[in-house]
């Protein structure tokens, strides 16, 4: 008589209450829920419509999904006058569009952004939301206030819902590598940027990134993304434990990175749910990505390495106090991530994250994690610090720090 309790039915019923169990104690120490739903109508899906509508010194503006050669081709052969013209038109499409010029799509977001900003200052004053609706619409036009600034480089912006958004430190026009920040759950426009804890959201993170780069090597000409530009899950529900939400941010990243300027390499480095993210696109980024870092990851949809199906170096890292450790390393009925990074048996290359306190002091200036990552961003590899006993992290690399 075969025992009930081995059978494959009862593990998988055991796997998913382990997952059930640890999510509702998330639920009490982690992750935080904030709804925000704005209705159905998308401004960026107008700006489109619009565009496919329009013209250009008597031409027809090209398909705004070509591909990012395609288009910076096109925008290339227009005059200064008719880009800018362009970017007026049709701000929120030229702003998000993959192929366009970096400085036109600066240009562009911050007229999105100063579009923005008078709506939600309309919705301050509109008596049909309650209070709470009516402070949110002040924080967001606070917000598209700060990022309209002419300093700020805002490579992506989208007001829907509860907002995505990219931007970029240093001269991507310019820059020898490219490091790209992946943030995970309950990022928005609200959370892009903090004031308080300000180094686990995406602009402390990248602000933090771009400045160690410099630190390990003054000479560095580097650019850091802070991409918030997918719709992350809210919370600690269904979008946060499948690959739901990944798998539209993974189409988004891909193209993001085939669109940028140049042949630079491009490092990617992926915080909690965002290694979800990279895990899904790894397979298809272009090999111009040449490394892929995850810290604090719930897993990147994978049983090893060997599976992401890219010759990206995967490199992990992961404090002794994160609490993403206790969550089930494992995939069961499209719940769950799948293996441990930083576990032996996955292969990547284990890097040292002392100094970094929980689950989001990563990238904290003074740990070594963010060390780390600026040794990688800089092409130094041979400089980067392995956590004891990892095997794997120093094997075929050499430093090749950039200029």
């Amino acid at each position: 008589m075969t025992s009930f309790d081995s059978s494959p039915q009862l593990n998988a019923w055991r796997a998913l209450l382990a997952l059930a169990v640890v999510f509702v104690m998330l639920a009490t120490t982690g992750w935080t829920a904030v709804r925000n739903n704005r209705g159905d109508s998308s401004p960026l899906e107008a700006a489109i419509s619009a565009w496919e509508r329009g013209k250009i010194g008597g031409r027809s503006l090209p398909d705004p999904d070509a591909p990012a050669a395609r288009l910076s081709h096109f925008f290339a052969s227009l005059d200064t006058k008719q880009r800018n013209q362009l970017a007026a038109r049709y701000p929120l499409a030229v702003g998000n569009m993959n192929g366009a010029p970096v400085e036109l799509r600066y240009r562009a977001n911050r007229i999105a952004l100063g579009q923005a900003r008078k709506v939600e200052r309309e919705r301050m004053r509109d008596k049909r939301l309650s209070p709470l609706g009516q402070q949110e619409a002040e924080r967001r036009m606070k917000r598209f206030g700060v990022m309209m600034r002419p300093e700020r480089q805002v490579l992506a912006f989208d007001p829907m819902g509860s907002g995505r958004m990219a931007e970029v430190f240093g001269d991507l026009d310019k820059a020898r590598r490219v490091s790209v920040v992946v943030p995970g759950v309950d990022t928005n426009v609200l959370t892009f940027e903090r004031t308080f804890r300000k180094y686990s959201a995406p602009v402390g993170m990248a602000k933090a990134l771009y400045r160690a780069e410099h630190s390990v090597n003054p000479r560095a000409r580097t650019a850091v993304i802070a991409w918030a530009d997918y719709t992350a899950p809210v919370g600690i529900g269904v979008d946060a434990a499948t690959a739901m939400r990944a798998k539209s941010g993974a189409v988004r990243l891909d193209s993001m990175v085939r669109g940028l300027p140049g042949r630079s390499p491009v490092a990617l480095y992926c915080h909690s749910y965002g290694s979800v993210v990279c895990g899904v696109a790894a397979r298809t980024l272009p090999s111009r990505v040449t490394d892929i870092t995850v810290a604090g990851s719930p897993g990147m949809r994978a049983d090893k390495a060997s599976q992401l199906g890219t010759g990206a170096r995967i490199w992990a890292a992961r404090d002794s106090d994160d609490w993403i450790q206790d969550v089930p390393h494992m995939e069961v009925g499209g719940l769950g991530h799948g293996a441990d990074p930083v576990s032996g048996g996955f292969g990547a290359r284990v890097l040292s994250a002392t100094g970094a306190a929980g689950h989001t002091g990563y990238f904290e200036p003074g740990t070594e994690s963010l060390r780390n990552f600026a040794e990688i961003g800089t092409g130094a590899y041979d400089r980067v610090r392995c956590a004891s006993g990892d095997d794997v992290c120093r094997k075929d690399i050499s430093g090749e720090a950039a200029t």
